[in-house]
């Protein structure tokens, strides 16, 4: 298993580029685990429209905890070892899956639903619960992003988050690996990754979610994209539009640890 401390982000890269994926454990501290555990269920209470899987990036642009939370400098520390030094965000989203009730993902690639140019991006995955093989953990399949673009088709036979996959003929499950993680750890996965996950059936949630982060040289063909910022470095003229940092105003966001500085 590819797992890694802040103190190795110099081998990041190389098992990265070798697999496709890494875990970097003990990144964020327990408070701030704290924050985001509370930031879930404030979105839940506010947006009971929307499943827990799906709390997602057009919530953030007006969200100071959460611009708070993604500009983190631990999380930049690892973006940076695979993006360089000037950081932008793209996109992130809570998936908590719900008790016994939480969706599926199936099998994927991220590129088939991102209007980038180049494709120079990294996930960052975000353990807020442990997130194991019982409650639904991201699994990989290490290696795959190597296949290429892969065809995605449209899947709504069984309940996922996605409603598409890959054809199940190019995955072999048998290399499947279980990512498992502690709340505070993270794994990285290359946009070309071949991953998904089961559906909860246990008794436990599985809260966490998903950052984008990709160098400033990456240009969002999206039109109107609600959430670009630039997180770190330099920006690149001509091509992507950011966002200003949105304020904190009492009463319409969640308070949090240091909120005074955003107002």
């Amino acid at each position: 298993m590819n797992e890694f401390s802040l103190s190795n982000l110099t081998e990041i890269k190389e098992a990265y580029d070798r697999d496709g994926f890494v875990i970097v454990r003990d990144v964020l501290d327990i408070d701030l685990v704290s924050e985001l555990d509370r930031h879930i269920d404030w979105l839940i209470e506010h947006h009971p429209d929307l499943r827990p899987e799906r709390l997602g990036h057009w919530l953030i642009a007006e969200d100071p905890f959460w611009v708070r939370f993604i500009s983190d400098q631990r999380l930049l520390d690892v973006a940076s070892t695979l993006v360089g030094p000037n950081i932008a965000f793209f996109a992130a989203d809570y998936i908590a899956k719900p008790p016994r009730d939480g969706q599926a993902v199936s099998w994927h690639q991220d590129s088939n639903y991102w209007e980038l140019e180049p494709m120079e991006v990294i996930t960052i995955w975000f353990a807020v619960s442990q997130s194991t093989c019982e409650n639904g953990c991201v699994r990989v399949i290490p290696g795959s992003h190597r296949l290429g673009p892969v065809d995605h088709r449209s899947q709504t036979d069984t309940a996922n988050l996605l409603n598409s996959e890959v054809d199940p003929a190019v995955v072999d499950e048998r290399q499947a690996v279980d990512v498992q993680l502690n709340p505070g750890d993270v794994s990285v996965h290359h946009p070309l990754m071949l991953h998904g996950s089961k559906a909860n059936t246990s008794s436990q949630w599985r809260r966490g979610g998903s950052i984008q982060y990709m160098p400033v040289t990456t240009r969002i063909t999206a039109d109107s994209w609600p959430c670009a910022f630039l997180l770190r470095g330099n920006d690149v003229a001509g091509v992507n539009d950011y966002q200003p940092i949105p304020k904190y105003v009492v009463g319409q966001h969640m308070s949090f640890k240091g909120y005074e500085a955003w107002i």
